[in-house]
């Protein structure tokens, strides 16, 4: 177990390890460039997610009179069991949540040039024994559908900005499959900005979305609808156009009393308002209660809403997702006929 030691030692610990070293004049501009790359491997969401865990953990580890440094397989395991049982302050944590930690951990002392062992037994065995005690089905954000779309975009005025940029993004990113980081990351064109995950490119029979992710660049088909009301294509044309854009950020703030389109980006939560308040303003699910309907959806939504209506070849949807396996692409399908391959009469019962 790690020693005990003093609050100011554990504020102090991590940033005295994490602080560079003195390099020579001519070297500078290099660490900033290298200080940009680190930045750029993950995703700003991923930062503030990784920094809120350290935080909680230091906390923890304060209040305790524990040491953060240098990694205690054993005083990350109490952690995590305190975590499970609410200890750690607040209700019990999922099981989700603490296997968010734990990899919010990792990256933070591999970051300190440590390491934490994983698979030491002090983690290893107390997680196995919080999956078998406390792991939970995962509660999924309710699929929009098609009809469901329809009657959101009746909620939105066509006359204004704002109504014609709302439209845009909920076709854009229930046609797409768009994560909604996806959805606000998109600029006009390529190399417009330092912030952007992705562009457009506006061509006769829909649009091709090139897009950065995890894993890499991925491309992704948007194609033009059956009709102009309901086309993405034409709802990102017509956004493009009244807003008078022409390089940048696609999707930005309406200003002005609704009268301006400004240069900033919106950010993803954008996405998931957007979405809750379309939803709920559209009635959608209306046999629940007011504050279980508002928890049903969000950004992903419209990811779960193309994955159960598109009646295609389940390998066209994977692939406009972005899924690595055909199960993580079920998982999203949430209306799907689960019965449609009937093995038991397959088998002549």
């Amino acid at each position: 177990m790690s020693r005990i030691i003093d609050q100011d030692d554990i504020a102090a610990g991590a940033g005295a390890l994490a602080a560079p070293l003195p390099l020579p004049s001519h070297l500078e501009d290099l660490a900033d460039r290298a200080r940009t790359y680190v930045e750029a491997a993950s995703s700003a969401n991923t930062r503030r997610a990784y920094a809120a865990d350290w935080k909680h953990f230091s906390a923890w580890c304060r209040r305790q009179g524990l040491a953060v440094l240098p990694p205690s397989p054993e005083v990350v395991g109490l952690y995590i069991t305190a975590c499970a049982s609410g200890a750690a302050g607040g209700r019990p944590a999922a099981v989700s949540t603490i296997e968010r930690r734990l990899s919010s951990l990792s990256w933070n002392y591999t970051q300190r040039g440590l390491a934490l062992d994983r698979r030491d037994r002090a983690i290893a065995t107390v997680l196995a024994g919080i999956r078998n005690r406390h792991a939970a089905p995962p509660r999924q954000k309710e699929a929009i559908l098609p009809e469901d779309l329809l009657a959101m975009l009746e909620t939105l005025d066509r006359g204004t900005l704002r109504g014609l940029r709302d439209r845009a993004m909920l076709l854009v990113g229930f046609a797409g499959g768009l994560r909604r980081s996806e959805i606000t990351g998109l600029d006009l064109g390529r190399d417009q900005t330092e912030d952007g995950r992705g562009w457009i490119e506006i061509l006769d029979k829909g649009i091709l979305a090139t897009l950065r992710g995890k894993t890499g660049w991925r491309e992704v088909e948007i194609g033009r609808g059956s009709a102009d009301a309901t086309c993405p294509v034409v709802a990102v044309e017509s956004w493009i156009a009244f807003a008078r854009l022409a390089k940048g950020p696609l999707f930005r703030r309406v200003t002005g009393g609704g009268k301006a389109v400004g240069p900033d980006r919106l950010t993803d939560r954008e996405v998931a308002r957007l979405v809750k308040r379309t939803a709920m303003a559209a009635g959608i699910r209306g046999d629940l209660a007011e504050g279980e309907r508002a928890s049903k959806f969000a950004g992903h939504s419209l990811r779960a809403g193309l994955a159960s209506s598109a009646e295609v070849d389940e390998r066209h949807v994977q692939k406009q997702l972005g899924h690595a396996s055909a199960e993580m692409t079920r998982r999203y399908q949430r209306r799907r006929d689960r019965f449609r391959v009937n093995l038991t009469k397959a088998a002549g019962l």
